[in-house]
């Protein structure tokens, strides 16, 4: 059939730079690049490109550049060059657009428009290179009210299980098959090395990381993979994923061609088989069924570990948030629709879903509402990019974040959006070995580590510019930000006052 689309992106390639060293053409396993040596050249398939930035990255003389296709669209607003193209490619395969990574769509990113208020003269602020700052985090249910001994020093009531987080920040779901066993390690070894957690996703753990399962979180999905009692008892808290920010209402698909052996063998499927998660549990139609899979997860558990709900940002996320927390989660998890994935339907990422901000503010004020904000933790996830996000979230309500797509940039991810090929050139979104081996885990799990580091020395100094000197004081502390350019709605939703009030 005859191929309408046009290419994405344009190689550009200096001639006089360029000493046809074949680094580009090692480097793309997309076959763009091909040393000619007929011709004396190298030559490009532009239609081939991804833009994963590899090549450029890796050219010793800097010769490389990728800029989109220089193609001029029609001049409609409706009838944009990406809606055609969009139209093109499917009346070719007559398939469902697939894409990966969050929702690029303009629509309004609300962390850009919370300003954080500070500190001056009647409640100073605070100096954290001389003070102590808290920045630790206990996600869990809290009793209704502590006993005490009779001199007030031993806590008497029996405390629910509870993890503990040296900074307020945790690696979201990524599994073993989506993402590549080095990333899966790197991002342990970063938990590990900074006191928090990483989640190892709906694809079990593996066995070579069961050494790290006192910071793994481990989940479980609509499709049970890799989930048996060992898998349960063998991580800190146990995570029900119910839906996904980058895809609500729908489930799961790793396609077979990522299902190696060591895959299969984590997640129990055969090799080489699509690992399809249906769209719902099929054993939960209704919060009482979810109370049940809660309570059998903490029976399988010995009642030892903190249990988990994780829910996309919808428009009533706030009313089964309050019947999840009646239900008795733990942690309820909520991921906005600028989460990534490894791979989504282009319609469903791009359209389904809502801001994390709007639903993080109506979910917290909702259980404050109801008297039972105490009984759970909240953790927020979707698009989390740097240290200010983290403490605007904090400030909306949430105890931590998790955050994976700014890991992943750290290990050298550009955000290509090809995640489901199977030919991520960075090693991390693959299973090709001459892929993986290109991300070195230790290398990687360092990069990872000095980021967190750098974002939690951040969040202390934005702290101590509040006159805060411990995070939980922060949490839900709205006072501490001001709107600009948002409607009188908006930050009613969100419970802030308007710049200068």
């Amino acid at each position: 059939m005859q191929d309408y689309l046009l290419p994405r992106y344009k190689v550009l390639r200096d001639a006089d730079q360029c000493v046809r060293c074949g680094v580009c053409e090692r480097s793309c396993s997309n076959e763009v690049h091909k040393v000619d040596e007929e011709l004396g050249r190298v030559i490009a398939n532009h239609r081939a490109c991804v833009n994963c930035q590899r090549c450029v990255v890796m050219c010793p003389t800097q010769a490389l550049a990728i800029t989109r296709w220089p193609q001029v669209g029609n001049g409609s607003n409706n009838w944009t060059l990406g809606a055609m193209q969009d139209i093109a490619k499917q009346a070719q395969t007559g398939a469902v657009l697939l894409s990966s990574m969050g929702n690029p769509q303009p629509y309004p990113l609300y962390w850009d428009h919370l300003l954080l208020n500070a500190s001056q003269v009647t409640n100073p602020s605070i100096d954290p290179l001389r003070e102590p700052m808290e920045t630790r985090v206990l996600l869990g249910s809290r009793p209704d009210a502590l006993k005490v001994d009779e001199c007030g020093r031993r806590v008497m009531s029996k405390m629910p299980p509870q993890i503990k987080l040296d900074v307020p920040l945790m690696f979201s779901a990524m599994s073993f098959g989506s993402i590549s066993l080095n990333t899966q390690k790197a991002l342990a070894m970063a938990a590990e090395e900074l006191g928090t957690y990483f989640n190892t996703g709906e694809g079990g753990l593996h066995k070579d990381l069961e050494c790290y399962g006192e910071h793994a979180v481990v989940q479980v999905a609509s499709g049970r993979f890799g989930v048996d009692a060992r898998y349960l008892n063998a991580g800190a808290m146990v995570e029900i994923k119910i839906g996904q920010g980058a895809k609500p209402g729908i489930g799961g698909h790793l396609p077979g061609e990522k299902i190696n052996e060591e895959v299969s063998q984590t997640r129990m499927i055969p090799r080489g088989t699509d690992a399809i998660s249906p769209a719902p549990h099929h054993d939960i139609y209704s919060i009482e069924d979810l109370r049940q899979l809660i309570y059998s997860l903490k029976e399988a558990t010995r009642y030892e570990k903190p249990v988990a709900v994780k829910i996309a940002a919808v428009h009533n996320a706030s009313a089964i948030a309050s019947g999840m927390a009646r239900a008795g989660a733990d942690v309820i998890v909520l991921d906005g629709f600028r989460g990534g994935t490894g791979a989504a339907p282009l319609r469903i990422r791009d359209n389904v879903g809502i801001p994390l901000e709007l639903a993080l503010a109506a979910v917290d004020q909702r259980l404050c509402d109801e008297g039972i904000r105490s009984k759970v933790s909240l953790v927020a996830a979707g698009s989390i990019r740097n240290s200010a996000d983290v403490v605007r979230a904090v400030a909306l309500g949430a105890d931590a974040v998790y955050c994976a797509s700014a890991a992943l940039i750290a290990l050298g991810c550009h955000q290509c959006q090809d995640c489901a090929s199977g030919r991520c050139n960075w090693g991390i979104a693959t299973q090709r070995p001459e892929l993986t081996r290109r991300l070195n885990p230790e290398i990687a799990a360092e990069r990872v580590v000095n980021l967190v580091r750098a974002w939690n020395h951040e969040i202390q100094e934005m702290m101590g510019g509040m006159g805060i000197n411990a995070i939980d004081s922060l949490r839900g502390n709205r006072l501490m930000l001001r709107g600009v350019g948002l409607s009188d709605k908006e930050r009613e939703i969100l419970g802030v006052k308007h710049a200068g009030e």
